[in-house]
């Protein structure tokens, strides 16, 4: 492969070009190029449902690139400004209409000459763009965003880095850190609005925004506690989902058609729309830091961590807070919300810091029952007697017969047992 010709524009006359087309085409394509590294072709196919402004990237069928602050201030206000007869990103200035790629190449080309930039084409945008990401992060980061494979981008941008740079970006392996509590009280807040519904659906069901945008009531079975967001994917709802569901139900007073409607309209509402709605909800909360790729993640590791514990917990007979975290890569205050949440529903019995299988231990409402009873006809016991009784490990059953001393029910003389009314 040739090596690439690489024109490097400087950033001032850039910068000129951009105050100077502001809302057109040439302004609309040169920051999509500059800022974002876009292709020609991909700069003309673009279209809004791709800009993601709640994950805060442009979403491309081989990649995904993050946008930077300044490009995605720009794209929200001009997705207000443009027309929305068009879903397309960039339109002609006289017709309004998609433009093709040699037109976007012609305008771009003036623009770069009223410069003084007459060596740079379209393509040394996108470059720049690369080599401003090389002496930022690794080869396999920008290889990532820019669709070039690492080699290449060794191979033709080198020359332009001070020195090579290794990989240094680690792909996220933990969940996100959801707060919780915050994130329920702005469900709360927000009841059965669209973002309401939007996140409930996100973090309850795991939907995309597309997926939720074109959910039918036909696609939700509230007694089967089922979805079918689309044909031969079906996902199961809990109670509490099923019940807001039914709520949004009544409120709309909707029977069929999508679940999901502007309010004021009441149509089906578009994907990037849905996305910045959510977006500002997240805002007036302050947890602006969270995604709705967070959230989809979070019901990933929720729904698949419920099988991965329980299979460790019957492999190991237990499971701590601790070995959660490890498990599944979670903050501790995660680990534990989960493992509540699995005692909450029967599935673990909480003894001191370790989760059993309900049948492998007695469970704590009984532990005294037991005791008594044992105590009743043996007299007195010493405490490995009571934890082999209890099923649990001696340190474990230190602490319950501590506390019913404290109580009163039992008593201690040196290591024995006996109950206090005997």
């Amino acid at each position: 492969m040739e090596p690439y010709t690489v024109h490097r524009p400087d950033e001032a006359a850039i910068r000129r070009i951009l105050e100077k087309h502001p809302y057109d085409a040439v302004g609309m394509a040169v920051r999509l190029a500059w800022m974002a590294g876009l292709l020609r072709n991909e700069i003309v196919s673009l279209r809004w449902d791709a800009v993601n402004f709640l994950n805060q990237e442009i979403e491309l069928p081989d990649r995904s690139i993050p946008l930077c602050q300044e490009l995605e201030e720009y794209l929200a206000r001009m997705s207000e400004r443009l027309d929305w007869g068009s879903n397309y990103v960039l339109l002609s200035d006289r017709l309004h209409k998609p433009m093709q790629p040699q037109p976007v190449s012609h305008i771009v080309r003036r623009a770069l000459d009223e410069e003084g930039q007459r060596e740079v084409r379209l393509i040394d945008l996108r470059h720049d763009f690369i080599i401003r990401q090389l002496q930022r992060h690794d080869w396999q980061y920008v290889s990532r965003i820019t669709g070039v494979a690492a080699v290449a981008l060794g191979q033709h941008f080198a020359e332009f880095l001070p020195e090579k740079r290794v990989s240094t970006k680690v792909l996220p392996e933990r969940a996100p850190d959801v707060n919780e509590i915050l994130l329920s009280r702005l469900l709360h807040s927000e009841g059965t609005s669209a973002a309401g519904t939007a996140l409930q659906l996100t973090w309850q069901a795991g939907l995309t925004l597309e997926e939720i945008t074109a959910l039918t009531w036909d696609q939700v079975d509230v007694q089967r506690r089922l979805l079918e967001p689309i044909p031969g994917k079906t996902v199961p709802m809990n109670d509490g989902l099923a019940q807001f569901l039914e709520r949004l139900r009544m409120e709309s007073g909707e029977s069929g058609g999508t679940v999901l409607r502007a309010p004021r309209s009441r149509l089906p509402m578009r994907p990037d729309r849905l996305s910045r709605v959510v977006r500002a909800a997240l805002v007036r909360a302050g947890i602006d830091d969270l995604t709705v790729r967070d959230l989809r993640q979070d019901y990933a590791i929720r729904a698949g961590g419920e099988t991965r514990i329980l299979q460790y917990v019957r492999q190991h007979g237990f499971i701590t807070r601790n070995a959660l975290t490890e498990l599944l890569h979670v903050s501790k205050p995660t680990a534990y919300r989960r493992l509540t949440a699995l005692t909450d529903k029967g599935r673990l019995v909480r003894v001191g810091t370790r989760y059993y299988p309900p049948a492998a231990v007695v469970p704590p409402e009984r532990q005294y029952q037991v005791i008594r009873e044992y105590l009743q006809e043996e007299g007195a016991a010493y405490r490995q007697d009571i934890a082999r009784l209890l099923r649990i490990e001696p340190r474990q059953c230190t602490v319950i017969l501590q506390h019913l001393v404290e109580e009163g029910k039992l008593s201690r003389e040196k290591y024995r047992y006996t109950l206090r009314d005997a």
